[in-house]
């Protein structure tokens, strides 16, 4: 899957199929663009942990970390 992240405030990165990253919550951005990346199940990724971070996206549409720990229930409050 094309996983596009973005950095929010401080140490906090989205990770979200939208392009554009319309879906990243608005209490941590500005969001600016980072990279793209091709994540695929099973396959490691430095400093992305795949499988939590795809699970996230296909239960919620976006993947949020701070400082590489998973946050992204506490963001989207």
């Amino acid at each position: 899957m094309q996983v596009h992240i973005f950095r929010g405030e401080g140490r906090i990165f989205g990770f979200t199929g939208d392009s554009e990253g319309r879906n990243l919550p608005a209490k941590h951005g500005p969001w600016s663009a980072f990279k793209t990346l091709e994540l695929e199940r099973g396959q490691k990724q430095p400093g992305v942990q795949v499988e939590e971070c795809l699970d996230d996206i296909k239960r919620h549409g976006l993947h949020v970390t701070d400082a590489h720990t998973r946050i992204t229930e506490q963001a989207m409050r």
